[in-house]
């Protein structure tokens, strides 16, 4: 099972200090939280795609090529790359790009986004929100996967005798996972390709996460990809954690109360009981993300924000120190000894690439 860091690269204030950092200072924040997350034994470390303030990762390749470059070994991913509103030949390019200069770290998510004004700011209608996606996605798998294509379809203009470039590391397309919160239809696409849907469920209360999960593992296995146990599946999750609890809520309440998506509704405890967030010890935290299970079955990866809502950096650093040390170790050894025989890892370039010669090698055989 994977475990990792996701960040939505939003500039807000700190409710203790009043202190905002700036664009510059959130940027670097974020690439110094991968690299905490790397060494502490992190497996993932993923950002978002905002074109809109108060969010800064506009740019997703270039945050995450340049910590390529300065890391060695997590997976770097995307939380979310938008299908709606990026043309599917970029996207085809630059993150084939970045799978060579990572040397085949790389995976990403795809979604629509949750920024309506996005659509218009990129020459698309929010309205053909589902459409954009299931042909784009259509679209970005054959680039990937054919050297030349024709196509037509109707968002873009046709494409004739088309090569991408380049072309994806070794043959191998980057893992897609397909993420939502509230649409059947992308559980349903990421079904049909056999791809991960990452149910990013921090907002939505844990009934509905199940439901929707329920649903991709359901339609997974219709379209004959394995059973509904063998689909990959990803949560979100976000933690604040000290080893008082009464310091760890008494910290984060401000937090809560002052975010536009969290607070002003039910309360902090509330919150905590219909959704993932964990504010508490790590051993709370253990127990929590332990239960996801319950809901969500044995699932592949597992994602935490620890710098959302204005937290400073070197709290979000004290969190990363916090699952490497003392969370993430236990909960590999939980989840593993409960996982059944035939749940399958979390596809990685190097598990991709061997599948794929062990398919040619079968058909090479047979061919004899």
């Amino acid at each position: 099972m994977q475990f990792g860091i996701f960040t939505v690269g939003d500039v807000a204030t700190d409710p203790h200090t009043g202190r905002t950092p700036t664009e510059h200072e959130r940027i670097k924040a974020m690439t110094a939280i991968a690299r905490k997350a790397e060494e502490v034994g992190l497996d993932v470390f993923a950002t978002g795609e905002h074109h809109n303030r108060p969010f800064v990762p506009s740019s997703p390749t270039t945050l995450l090529g340049y910590i390529a470059a300065r890391t060695e070994r997590i997976i770097l991913s995307t939380s979310t790359t938008l299908i709606t509103t990026n043309d599917p030949v970029k996207i085809a390019e630059d993150y084939a790009m970045l799978q060579h200069l990572a040397d085949g770290r790389v995976d990403l998510m795809m979604g629509r986004g949750n920024t309506g004004p996005v659509y218009p700011w990129f020459g698309k209608d929010i309205r053909d929100g589902i459409g954009l996606a299931v042909e784009n996605y259509a679209l970005l798998r054959r680039l990937w996967r054919e050297d030349v294509v024709d196509w037509e379809g109707k968002f873009r203009t046709p494409l004739q005798g088309f090569t991408s470039t380049p072309r994806p590391l070794d043959g191998v397309p980057p893992f897609v996972w397909h993420g939502s919160i509230r649409s059947p239809e992308i559980a349903e696409q990421a079904a049909y390709y056999g791809d991960g849907f990452f149910h990013n469920n921090i907002f939505w209360p844990k009934e509905h996460t199940g439901k929707l999960i329920d649903l991709y593992r359901q339609r997974y296995a219709h379209y004959g990809h394995g059973t509904p146990e063998q689909a990959v599946v990803g949560l979100g999750g976000q933690v604040y954690m000290r080893h008082n609890s009464q310091d760890a809520v008494r910290e984060f309440r401000p937090v809560f109360d002052h975010s536009p998506l969290m607070g002003g509704g039910v309360s902090m405890e509330e919150y905590m009981e219909q959704t993932p967030l964990t504010v508490g010890t790590p051993e709370q935290v253990i127990e929590k993300t332990l239960s996801f299970r319950e809901y969500a079955g044995d699932y592949q990866r597992q994602l935490f924000v620890v710098d959302g809502g204005g937290i400073p950096l070197k709290t979000a650093l004290e969190q990363i120190d916090m699952l490497g040390e003392e969370v993430v170790p236990v909960l590999r050894k939980e989840f593993a000894a409960r996982r059944p025989a035939g749940v399958p890892d979390a596809p990685t370039h190097a598990s991709l690439l061997a599948a794929r010669d062990a398919e040619s090698a079968q058909t090479a055989e047979h061919a004899d």
